[in-house]
């Protein structure tokens, strides 16, 4: 039986080609890999070089510390919490910890750092800005938020109201609506400093809460006390106001035991213990 002779494929030729061409590709990968590692190493030294010229450069060494925003602390006091000096080279210095060094602070509520090219180096802080103390058995010092920003000690040189028959409970958290007690003492506290206020926010030496009958106000030293209750305080502020015009007009009393303006509609003052016995309780 005669057929025609198949031919077979060259697959040793074929199979050949495949592996250079395999070997190539890997070849250039690697190649590639290698490039890429070397500029990364040299990007690296690049910036290592660059950051040690920067941090140690004589140029950019600190000539100029200034401090703004300050009243109670001084600026040797902000510098030291910042822990900055003259001739840092201003590369070197973290601005980021020390914002956070200076807000650790208690007496810094906010503070900015930046670099002034070549050699300086600017803070500016926002201080605390104190309202009163509270007297919770331990003393606390309340900011114009009324939020507690530290515990008084004997360096707190403050001649702020004191507040006194509040608890743990009643102390401002942020988000959170004040206690009936505490938002009483805010308002009272914020009415003190407004323009021509009848009792002024200089003269109040005290503040006392009641939680059942509210505030009773420590001012004025010819008058011991004034009951002033909860709620409807601008109304009994005007009230108190021509009742001192009252008396002063008509030749009243020197010094008064309190007036009680709880009940706006029976407005009683009672004159000091030395006078009661000749003039008694008077109702205006």
């Amino acid at each position: 039986m005669s057929g025609r002779k198949r031919i077979r494929k060259n697959y040793y030729k074929n199979s050949g080609a495949g592996k250079r061409n395999k070997m190539l590709k890997r070849f250039v990968f690697g190649l590639k890999l290698t490039v890429v590692g070397t500029a990364l190493v040299f990007v690296s030294l690049l910036f290592v070089f660059s950051y040690d010229f920067l941090t140690q450069c004589e140029y950019f060494k600190a000539k100029g510390l200034m401090v703004i925003g300050t009243h109670r602390l001084t600026q040797n006091q902000v510098l030291k919490q910042a822990n900055i000096t003259n001739g840092v080279n201003i590369f070197s210095v973290n601005l980021s910890k020390v914002r956070r060094r200076l807000l650790a602070h208690s007496w810094i509520e906010d503070a900015e750092v930046r670099r002034e090219l070549p050699s300086g180096i600017n803070i500016r802080i926002k201080e605390q800005k104190p309202l009163a103390v509270l007297d919770l058995g331990r003393k606390f010092i309340i900011n114009s938020h009324g939020e507690v920003f530290k515990e008084m000690d004997k360096a707190d040189h403050c001649n702020l109201p004191m507040i006194s028959g509040l608890e743990f409970s009643d102390i401002n958290v942020k988000g959170e609506l004040r206690s009936i007690p505490f938002d009483a003492v805010m308002k009272i506290l914020g009415l003190g400093q407004k323009p021509e206020s009848v009792l002024p926010y200089s003269l109040i030496k005290k503040i006392h809460v009641d939680r059942e009958m509210g505030l009773t106000i420590y001012a004025f030293d010819h008058i011991r006390e004034i009951k002033i209750g909860y709620n409807d305080y601008p109304n009994k502020y005007a009230m108190l106001k021509d009742v001192l015009f009252y008396l002063k007009k008509n030749g009243g009393f020197s010094r008064l035991e309190s007036i009680d303006l709880n009940n706006l509609n029976r407005i009683v003052v009672n004159p000091a213990k030395i006078e009661s016995a000749t003039k008694g309780r008077k109702e205006v």
